[in-house]
């Protein structure tokens, strides 16, 4: 553990990745459930919830389900076959019907490891009260990325709902929101000021923050983690959707089975995203990256990190 300048807290350093058993199947790597999508007009998403699905794969997650507006699920299934699609019920103007979408989700749940809810789901009133259900329930590891962390600073007093392990993955704008509805006054954007904002809002929240940017730091509320990998080819559209992926791909892995925090599976996913960046930028530069090309370079980035 290194000291980090000024007000900033201590950096811890990073445990080493777990192998995976030899004799596993894909039972024994866990389920992810990725919640995402929207098909509400005129705004139609669906490359966020796939994109996600596609890097808890590539991170070795032994099943990925996506439960995603049934206006959508075709083209899902085409744009990723490995996985099992899960359609949720909507009105006639394509937004997701909260108590439907709640008995689907359910049903999926009984399969999951960890939930993964947010990326390209939209801004439907009913997708706040289906993020805030799910921060109540609290039975397994939950994972809230993009408008799920909208949906969530968006509700009156947020975290006083906040039940179990939870790890949200904000950018620096969205962090700025999960800040101002806990009355919080931290500075997201700046470098030295980075992770003892992330800190404060993991302390705050109870939970595992991911405050992305370059220098991504992560922090359980008692420790931080700073990664100075990566580079400005992981600033594409999809990156982010990737990391939670990769981060609830851990979750689903080694949460249970290896003694490692939250915090620490966290801080391993945001290692093996960055390596990804840097090995795609050693082969063609630190510009024109497509996400799925960072997701299909997660095995090679956990292998590097296994290797030591």
């Amino acid at each position: 553990m290194t000291e980090s300048p000024g007000n900033s807290p201590p950096f811890s350093a990073l445990a080493p990745l777990p192998t995976r058993a030899t004799e596993g199947h894909k039972g024994t790597f866990g389920t992810v459930l990725v919640i995402g999508g929207c098909a509400h007009t005129p705004r139609k998403m669906l490359g966020g919830a796939m994109l996600a699905a596609r890097g808890a794969l590539r991170a070795g997650a032994g099943r990925v389900i996506v439960a995603v507006p049934e206006p959508l699920a075709h083209e899902a299934l085409l744009m990723l076959p490995e996985s099992v699609i899960v359609p949720l019920a909507v009105d006639g103007e394509g937004a997701l019907l909260a108590s439907e979408a709640a008995e689907s989700i359910d049903l999926a749940r009984r399969d999951a490891t960890v939930t993964l809810v947010g990326p390209a789901l939209g801004r439907a009133p009913s997708v706040e009260s289906m993020v805030m259900r799910l921060v109540s329930l609290g039975e397994m590891p939950l994972v809230l990325d993009a408008d799920a962390i909208r949906a969530f600073a968006a509700h009156r007093d947020p975290g006083r709902d906040l039940r179990g392990i939870a790890v949200f993955t904000p950018h620096p704008g969205e962090a700025r929101m999960l800040a101002d509805s806990l009355g919080l006054d931290v500075d997201c954007i700046e470098r030295a000021t980075r992770p003892a904002a992330a800190m404060t809002l993991a302390q705050r929240l109870g939970s595992v923050v991911v405050l992305k940017g370059a220098g991504t730091v992560t922090s359980d509320g008692l420790q931080a983690w700073r990664c100075d990998r990566g580079n400005a080819a992981l600033a594409t559209g999809g990156s982010g959707d990737v990391l939670a992926g990769v981060v609830s791909a851990l979750f689903a892995q080694f949460g249970a089975k290896h003694g490692l925090s939250a915090g620490t599976l966290a801080a391993l996913a945001v290692e093996a995203h960055a390596r990804a960046g840097d090995l795609w930028c050693a082969a063609h530069g630190d510009s024109g990256a497509l996400a799925h090309e960072i997701a299909d370079l997660i095995p090679d980035a956990m292998s590097e990190m296994r290797r030591g």
